[in-house]
């Protein structure tokens, strides 16, 4: 059995660092049928793997545990924001007790979410509250980010005025996201959907951020996916939710203290991995990114184990 293969299960799409597997049972079983297999099943596990990407390459060793304190780190957090719908698929639901589900499978059990099957939007809902990466980099030539217009004299790092929502359209596996304006994302999604998604990024983000706070830490950005409901057509929340891969957390006093805005914002992500890399590789495409050291491994480790310690318990 290959490491994609699990009794009961399909393995039915991978992506950079995640894996997703549908119950057999809910296939056709018809070898002419080329439909999408998730259209088939109300339910996906949703495994998150070890693997770490950079630059748009997976690399190589993966990063041990981090697939499993991912995972903490996403039920933690939707069990701080219980009346924001989201995507787990509980025993207790109606539509699924008629399935006859599959275990999952116990060398998956710490880094898979059984979840309802959403229409997810092709929006990444980026929410800012900091200046940094490439909002910084937007500010330096246009004076705004996401063309919303932002004050003059801004540092990399410093907080901004207010969150913003800054969307990006999800490209097609393969190519790669576009950052749009408010705008176009209703011409997307539609007015209703398009100011829901803005409505619910910008207050997740804000009660996180009170969250963050009194663990001392500072959030200053993050992104979220949603998807609708497919029996009642609420937007759900999905996928992960405020972890190290899909935010920045600042420790708030170093962030108070540093001198420089490297130091003050030193965050809890794969940083480490971006940063060694973009020393020792010139991003071409055409070449194998470079092994990961042993020492930058288990340092990107620690810092994932860190965060997610200082939030779940606040040590």
């Amino acid at each position: 059995m290959n490491e994609q293969e699990h009794p009961g299960w399909t393995h039915v799409y991978s992506g950079k660092v995640r894996d997703l597997y549908v119950p057999t049972s809910l296939l056709v079983d018809d070898d002419s049928w080329t439909g999408d297999p998730l259209r088939l099943s109300p339910v996906v596990l949703v495994v998150a793997s070890d693997r770490v990407s950079a630059f748009d390459q997976v690399l190589e060793p993966a990063i041990p545990g981090k697939g499993a304190m991912l995972t903490e780190l996403t039920r933690w957090w939707f069990e701080q924001l219980p009346d924001i719908p989201n995507h787990l698929a509980y025993p207790e639901d109606d539509r699924l007790e008629s399935l006859d589900l599959p275990e999952v499978p116990a060398v998956l059990a710490d880094r898979a979410t059984l979840c309802r099957t959403l229409d997810m939007f092709p929006i990444e809902c980026v929410v800012r509250g900091f200046i940094t990466g490439g909002g910084w980099k937007e500010y330096q030539a246009t004076g705004a980010i996401g063309g919303i217009p932002m004050p003059e004299g801004l540092s990399n790092g410093d907080p901004l005025p207010e969150p913003i929502f800054t969307p990006a359209w999800k490209a097609p596996m393969g190519e790669h996201d576009e950052n749009i304006s408010y705008e176009r994302t209703v011409e997307i999604v539609g007015e209703t959907v398009a100011a829901q998604l803005r409505e619910l990024s910008l207050e997740i983000f804000a009660r996180a951020s009170v969250l963050a706070e009194a663990r001392g830490l500072v959030l200053a950005d993050t992104k979220f996916e949603f998807g609708a409901d497919r029996a009642t057509g609420i937007v759900t929340l999905a996928d992960e939710v405020l972890t190290s891969d899909s935010s920045r957390y600042w420790d708030a006093a170093t962030y108070a203290t540093a001198a420089t805005p490297e130091q003050r914002m030193a965050s809890f992500d794969k940083q480490i991995v971006r940063d060694w890399l973009a020393a020792n590789w010139d991003q071409d495409d055409t070449e194998v990114p470079p092994t990961l050291p042993h020492e930058i491994v288990e340092q990107t480790a620690a810092k994932y184990r860190e965060l997610l310690d200082r939030l779940t318990t606040g040590a």
